[in-house]
């Protein structure tokens, strides 16, 4: 997709409208940096003020992130992902978990009464994906792959409705996933979603909202502060018996 010299009548509107594209099409993914200024100007032909001003203007709307010394990047691909991000930048990981928990049950259980064998086939695709992406060790691919297979799962649901609102969150599910999955994977971190979709194909959508419905709280932000210590503690013990197992080995050689 290029970009073209707009008319002179509304040109803040018309590049507005042309940047805005770029964007909800997808040619500049979330996270990614847009042309600067010069080039933008360049492109499109017309003065940096009015570059500048469309620019501002989708900021104010929440899809780019003016960044002083760094650049512009894309925020969130619809303006209603951009005031959840703004909304909820702050909200509770908790709070959030529960919204999660909700969300994705009620779509597991649609998903399993409605899904069809092209639903199937791309969740079991995506399984597989998701364990590569998984064995690879590379974070930011995996949580690309996971953030995909949940919205598949909720397309899958074939409600309109909870579709595009998913799909607005989907950009905050995203960061959510890497704030879970940190920057580098461990093997405690990993969730096994092949129940989840052998309940889909069986159509028990008892089981798959069960399923569903327990995974935001399995992810580290999702546990309540109690349910954080305990699992520190737990892996501490974990790592203090793995080095006396060591040790042990050690002194019998």
């Amino acid at each position: 997709m290029t970009l073209t010299s707009p008319r002179r009548t509304g040109l803040t509107d018309q590049v507005i409208a042309q940047l805005r594209t770029q964007i909800t099409s997808g040619e500049w993914p979330v996270g990614s940096r847009i042309p600067t200024e010069p080039e933008l100007v360049e492109r499109l032909g017309v003065a940096r003020n009015t570059v500048r001003e469309a620019v501002r203007a989708l900021a104010h709307n929440g899809l780019l992130d003016i960044r002083q010394g760094s650049g512009t990047y894309v925020r969130a691909t619809s303006e209603l992902a951009g005031v959840m991000h703004r909304r909820f930048a702050d909200a509770s990981p908790r709070d959030v978990a529960e919204v999660r928990s909700m969300l994705e049950s009620s779509a597991a259980r649609l998903a399993a009464e409605r899904r069809t064998e092209r639903d199937l086939g791309q969740l079991e695709a995506l399984l597989v994906r998701r364990d590569d992406a998984w064995a690879s060790g590379e974070a930011e691919r995996f949580v690309a792959v996971d953030t995909t297979f949940h919205l598949a799962v909720v397309a899958a649901s074939h409600n309109d409705v909870l579709g595009e609102l998913y799909a607005d969150l989907g950009d905050l599910l995203r960061g959510w996933l890497r704030d879970d999955v940190g920057p580098e994977l461990r093997p405690e971190h990993l969730m096994d979603h092949r129940r989840l979709v052998a309940a889909i194909r069986a159509g028990d959508g008892e089981s798959a909202a069960a399923e569903a419905a327990g995974y935001p709280f399995l992810c580290p932000g999702g546990r309540a502060p109690q349910e954080q210590q305990e699992q520190r503690e737990q892996q501490e013990r974990q790592e203090q018996q793995a080095q006396r197992d060591t040790g042990d080995q050690d002194t019998s050689g």
